[in-house]
């Protein structure tokens, strides 16, 4: 039986046979293997990594597929392990580094006044009614009381669900509907590019049109937005945090399989779809994954510039980073905003170690001058990491060169909670290939399958990718308060041969035969055209190796004599301002998708714009620019980046 630990207020000690260091003998082959034939001694030693409160009695439980309970009985706390254990070792460390190029503040917090902040706002929860077991929402813009927030829950056993912000009021009221939160934690407003973004408003709006009223909305006031307040609900965030400057609230020790969050899937229709992730399991997930994925080291600095209403955010920027002892950055501000060089400067400024980020953001940074960056120190970065995107050559060797980092892909889903598909450096240091995310991660047993016989592919055989149960820890428990939508949703798969049901990641891929993993877009973004089966992602491979063509959108368009055919639309990397230009360029795209796929492939029109609808987050907004062609409603576009982008695919229809 698992033992508590000793090092309940230092540094974890890793199981020397798990912590690798390049040269040593272990391939990844077999730590992977041991992962999926053992699974339980595998995790049982990958817990020594956290603080336990009190041992688990079992690592898995699989009685009740396709769920599956990870550390039975075992107690530990998210916000322990990523704040209290290292006060007494790192107190004065950096722990949490708020960056905003839109108020054009910065504040560095220690793990010690991260501690006392976490505490404050775990009493006013308290103080509000909050318990083990109640909900909070968060809609914050990113600054440093969102994390104190999200935090705090932790602290106290509640459960938090994080939604972006400046979702419309629709969309937050059906959150907060299927929440039921006791608590609202919001602020005043947001920042874009210098345009405040009222929050209180929408909120206000918000839980107007919801059925469930939560009790009390704590505000935090940055000053930017008048707001009306509601007597008897609203609670100023200031106001409370000066009567509980001297808190202490002590971590509630949570069995490993209590909740920790709800967060919203993107780009849900009708109920909302709210992945429920535990506490335990997820705390191990990270732990492990920081070490032998992340290669972090406590001392470090961890720059994630994602959002804390993604996955990524949750994950990457608040919690994995603090669990392994590092600083982390928390940005509010654009990639280009004073300059191309803002995120070069951070680097330099605070030492980034690791840095997290997404395909998209590093395009938009490309075409910045490379003076920007070349004036930066950025010699304490020793890897770059991106996600959310398949990584295409041009990016990849372009970053590359100008960091002279490893550009390490990698490839996982809100539900995962962390990689399903990258490279672990930290066990074994395998070359990364273009395109690929890499290999599947320690517990995941990632298949292959045909998806109209519904047998198991061979390498270069295109198929749509599932994953055995169980899922490893630290992956989605179930959609919360439904786990018979979970089922129905993601378990509705067989594996041929295995008694246990598979999970299905809508998304198709192919495998070499190396091993390596290709992911060619969602299932559900396949073209019928002709009765042939056409994936987005490999059109737009096609057309993106053209020489003038810097970005491009592949959509599927009802068509009453083939029943689809594809539609491109392209960003030019050199204007095209005339009709014969886009005639031209038209008719090479179409040439080399030709050449690289078939006829087949062919879109049926090519259209020149110059941005294309993409979320805050930079993915693409496929289906808004489906239903613009099919002429119908484009949907909920809370999350739109410009929405001048739509106006534009309206006009190239029309050119």
């Amino acid at each position: 039986m698992p033992q508590k630990h000793a090092h309940s207020h230092g540094e974890p000690p890793y199981p020397a046979v798990l912590y690798k260091k390049r040269g040593d003998s272990m391939s990844f082959a077999t730590f992977y293997q041991r992962s999926v034939d053992d699974p339980s001694a595998f995790w049982a030693e990958q817990a020594r990594r956290i603080d336990w409160h009190h041992p688990f009695s079992q690592v898995l439980d699989g009685s009740r597929p396709p769920f599956a309970r990870w550390f039975v009985d075992g107690a530990t706390n998210l916000c322990h392990n990523a704040v209290d254990r290292w006060v007494a070792t790192r107190g004065e460390q950096a722990a949490l580094i708020a960056v905003s190029t839109e108020t054009n503040t910065e504040k560095t917090y220690s793990f010690r006044e991260l501690h006392a902040e976490v505490n404050r706002t775990a009493a006013i929860m308290q103080a509000l009614g909050v318990g083990r077991g109640d909900r909070v929402l968060i809609y914050m813009p990113m600054i440093a009381e969102a994390v104190f927030a999200m935090l705090a829950c932790a602290r106290i056993g509640a459960i938090h669900s994080v939604v972006f912000g400046g979702f419309a009021s629709n969309s937050l009221a059906s959150r907060i509907d299927d929440a039921t939160p006791k608590l609202v934690v919001s602020a005043d407003a947001g920042s874009r590019a210098g345009k405040i973004l009222p929050y209180k408003g929408l909120l206000d709006e918000a839980i107007k049109l919801a059925r469930h009223k939560p009790a009390h909305v704590l505000m935090v006031d940055r000053g930017l937005a008048a707001m009306a307040t509601v007597a008897g609900r609203d609670v100023d965030y200031a106001e409370q945090r000066r009567l509980h400057m001297d808190a202490k609230v002590p971590a509630v020790w949570l069995e490993s399989n209590e909740a920790s969050y709800i967060l919203y899937t993107s780009g849900t229709t009708g109920k909302p779809k709210g992945v429920q992730r535990d506490v335990g399991g997820y705390a191990v997930a990270l732990a492990t994954s920081m070490d032998t994925i992340f290669c972090s080291k406590p001392g470090g600095t961890f720059f994630c510039t994602s959002d804390i209403g993604w996955v990524v955010g949750h994950s990457y920027i608040v919690y994995g980073p603090l669990i392994a002892g590092m600083a982390t950055v928390l940005y509010e501000g654009l990639p280009i905003r004073p300059d191309g060089g803002v995120w070069w400067s951070i680097v330099e400024k605070y030492k980034v170690t690791r840095m997290f980020s997404a395909p998209t953001a590093i395009r938009v940074l490309k075409k910045q001058p490379p003076e920007l960056m070349k004036k930066y120190d950025l010699s304490s970065l020793q890897a770059l990491y991106l996600a959310g995107e398949p990584l295409d050559e041009t990016t990849s060797s372009w970053i590359s060169s100008a960091l002279g980092v490893p550009i390490v892909d990698n490839y996982w889903q809100t539900e995962s909670g962390w990689p399903i598909m990258t490279i672990a450096r930290n066990v074994e240091d395998k070359p990364s290939k273009l395109g690929s995310p890499g290999v599947p991660m320690y517990g995941y047993k990632v298949r292959l399958l045909n998806e109209a016989s519904g047998e198991l592919c061979g390498a270069n055989e295109k198929g749509v990718v599932v994953i055995e149960w169980p899922l490893p820890p630290g992956c989605m428990q179930t959609i919360y308060g439904d786990d018979q939508r979970c089922i129905d949703t993601y378990w509705a798969t067989q594996v041929p041969g295995s008694p246990n049901p598979a999970y299905s990641t809508f998304d198709w891929g192919i495998r070499d035969d190396d091993g390596y993993y290709f992911i060619l877009g969602r299932t559900d973004d396949v073209i019928n055209v002709a009765g042939h089966r056409l994936g987005t992602r490999e059109i737009e491979e096609s057309i993106s190796s053209h020489p003038n063509v810097s970005e491009v959108a592949v959509v599927g368009i009802e068509d009453k004599l083939k029943g689809q055919v594809a539609v491109a639309f392209v960003i030019p990397k050199a204007a095209v301002d005339t009709a014969q230009g886009r005639a031209a360029l038209e008719a090479e795209i179409m040439g080399t998708v030709d050449r690289q796929i078939g006829s087949v492939g062919r879109p049926a029109r090519v259209y020149v714009v110059g941005l294309l609808p993409k979320t805050r987050s930079g993915k693409l907004l496929r289906r808004s620019i489906q239903a613009i062609c099919e002429g119908r409603d484009p949907g909920d576009l809370t999350t739109i980046e410009d929405p001048s982008s739509l106006q534009q695919v309206k006009d190239a229809l029309l050119a």
